[in-house]
């Protein structure tokens, strides 16, 4: 696979998935949903601290040493993809490196620059956010908020009782809120894991076979002893 194609297909991730983060943030209030393929695919705002699939941890610190690991994952995939590129690995290898080098990229122009760029959101719902409000936006560098909106609740059942933890709980599969940047990391992750024997098997080489040269040799024997006359 050719340096250009890994381009254009980080490229078009990122221009798809800030696209619709851009759409989100200016047209939805916090927590706004709307149905679109029936209710089993729905757009839902919400914000997170930046971790794929909404989860956070560490707070403040965390956000800040989230930020500067996928930073620099960002910087490393860079030259992690010129190298896989120049050996020729597998052509499925390189397109799930670009999808994870292109979903981390994605989640982290949100850390770095929305809160620069964005006016708050305010989580009750009163407010939609401004682009490059009066005042400046609602955080500094590295502190913006990433942007989640796809949900794809499939549908909802019980534990049994014999379940440990949540038995006979009610359960919604599948939960958790995410973007475009998520999921291609997931698919990225996931295809490699499935498909790693053809990714990085390593298939034998036949021996070759050296053909020896057939002379036509004339073999004369040559008596042990000679018998007196």
């Amino acid at each position: 696979m050719k340096g250009r194609h890994v381009f254009l297909i980080i490229l078009l991730i990122i221009l798809g998935d800030q696209a619709l983060k851009f759409y989100i943030k200016l047209n939805y209030h916090y927590g706004e949903e709307h149905h679109v393929l029936g209710s089993w695919f729905l757009l839902h705002f919400v914000e997170n601290e930046g971790m794929a699939w909404g989860w956070s941890f560490g707070g403040e610190f965390g956000k800040i040493a989230l930020t500067l690991f996928r930073l620099a994952a960002v910087i490393f995939g860079v030259f992690y993809l010129r190298k896989i590129i120049k050996n020729k690995e597998h052509k499925g290898f390189i397109a799930c490196a670009a999808l994870i080098f292109a979903g981390a990229l994605g989640n982290l122009i949100d850390s770095m620059f929305y809160g620069l760029i964005f006016s708050r959101t305010i989580h009750d719902g009163s407010n939609v956010a401004q682009l490059f409000p009066d005042g400046g936006g609602y955080a500094s560098f590295l502190h913006g908020q990433v942007v989640d909106m796809l949900h794809f609740p499939l549908f909802t059942g019980t534990f049994p009782k014999w379940f440990p933890v949540w038995s006979g709980e009610e359960f919604l599969f599948f939960n958790p809120v995410f973007n475009i940047a998520d999921a291609s990391i997931s698919i990225g992750v996931i295809a490699i894991l499935i498909f790693q024997k053809k990714f990085f098997g390593k298939h034998p080489q036949k021996a070759e076979v050296v053909e020896q040269p057939v002379t036509n040799t004339e073999i004369t024997e040559t008596p042990s002893s000679q018998t007196a006359e």
